[in-house]
């Protein structure tokens, strides 16, 4: 082996995301909204898959094998007032190219992990449809999140007022084994922890009335969620805590707000989150990204001063991927609102590199990466409220760069495989 190939194997060890062949993106399936039509991508072909325009206020999602498609769809009327409106829920599959409706009025569905089902909440209501089918599996259900085995649930109920103040928020599992042979019965739901009706960090407290954006860890042993306040209230100050899945270790992390992300690493206990109260119309300001080990508790923060951060992705275990501005005051005048740019950070040094450089009047928002295919897209647009961009689509180090969809929603896509 000659010496310049021991040095050049050396080299793709040490740096193996900037190092490698073009990869091919037609192995990613994206579901999105454009217009007020439902697309999808795949085999780098677009195709618009219903007919009639419509809204759509919540993101399609793949089925855990990719072979079907959720969708939401708002429409006129329902039972209760027919000026009112509903949220239909829909399948797409993919082979047959049928869509079918699953249900009349439903939202928050989601796709368990393991098999083609959904669950989705109506009027308070918990419930699981096999796509002919729909079942109750429980009542007084703010909001929940499936178990990675997709045995059961994780769901929270809220805090209610009552004359002598308000009650506290309730953390519950949910089994379902057996549900499509059993009729209804509470004896399914196990109370898992009863959140204290104040908590807080440092200095800052909230009144505990909701729970919600369950999201385990990749150890499957600790579970990240969401305390809000008042509705106004959690406009500014929410908290974020992780808990044991037994039930036992409780612990509040860090301040947040209402549009804050929180992230686990792909394989270790690591939880990545923006924290800093206060919304974005008070100033783009004290949104930092920080990494907390858990169950340590050892916290890294990655913002430098000066900075705020809008958005971030896990590339690794070492790295991520922000969208960053300078620290400035919120305008009304949008031409004057910063426009972010994304940066590579490192945790195990203090190398903070930009990687995009949209051009004048532009902005680079949502990374996210895709680990199938080591690829970070983002959405370019030309404000921070426009609700339509380009989806970009580059190597994680901004090398070849190119948009991959045109006019997309933001926020109303989904990628197959996402991980």
């Amino acid at each position: 082996m000659t010496k310049l190939i021991r040095i050049l194997i050396v080299f793709c060890l040490i740096f193996p995301p900037i190092i490698h062949a073009k990869t091919n993106t037609s192995s990613v399936k994206i579901a999105f909204i454009r217009d007020g039509y439902l697309w999808v991508k795949m085999d780098d072909k677009e195709v618009k898959i219903t007919k009639e325009k419509g809204t759509y206020n919540y993101p399609p999602q793949w089925s855990f094998d990719g072979k079907m498609l959720l969708y939401q769809k708002e429409v006129a009327g329902n039972i209760i007032d027919p000026k009112g409106t509903s949220n239909e829920l829909w399948i797409y599959d993919v082979a047959t190219k049928k869509h079918r409706k699953i249900f009349y009025d439903g939202s928050n569905p989601k796709w368990s992990p393991t098999e083609n089902i959904v669950a989705f909440s109506a009027g308070g209501i918990l419930n699981i449809s096999n796509l002919k089918h729909f079942y109750n599996i429980a009542l007084g259900v703010s909001d929940y999140a499936w178990q990675p085995d997709g045995k059961g649930f994780i769901e929270s109920s809220s805090a209610s007022i009552r004359p002598d103040g308000w009650t506290h928020p309730i953390l519950y599992t949910i089994s379902i084994e057996g549900y499509q042979n059993r009729n209804f019965s509470t004896n399914n739901a196990k109370k898992l922890f009863v959140i204290p009706k104040e908590i807080g960090k440092d200095d800052v407290k909230i009144i505990s009335i909701d729970v919600g954006s369950f999201t385990y860890s990749p150890n499957k042993q600790w579970i990240a969620f969401v305390v809000f306040p008042t509705a106004s209230w959690s406009m500014d100050s929410d908290m974020l805590c992780v808990i044991s899945v037994d039930g036992k270790n409780f612990e509040v992390i860090d301040e947040l707000n209402q549009e804050a992300i929180l992230k686990w690493s792909f394989t270790e206990n690591l939880l990545g989150y923006i924290a800093g109260g206060g919304r974005i119309v008070f100033g783009f300001k004290n949104k930092d990204l920080k990494v907390t080990g858990i169950p340590a508790n050892q916290t890294v923060i990655l913002t430098p001063k000066n900075y705020a951060e809008m958005g971030f992705t896990w590339v690794d275990n070492t790295s991520l991927i922000v969208s960053r501005v300078p620290e400035t005051e919120w305008s009304d005048d949008a031409n004057k609102r910063p426009k972010p740019v994304l940066y590579l950070l490192s945790l195990t040094d203090s190398k903070q590199i930009q990687i995009t450089r949209p051009p004048k009047g532009q902005g680079d928002f949502t990374p996210i990466f895709l680990p199938s295919i080591n690829k970070i897209t983002w959405t370019r647009k030309s404000d921070l409220v426009s609700s339509k961009g380009d989806l970009w689509v580059a190597d994680p180090n901004g090398d070849h760069a190119r948009v991959w969809v045109h006019d997309i929603w933001l926020g109303m896509y989904d990628f197959f495989p996402s991980q």
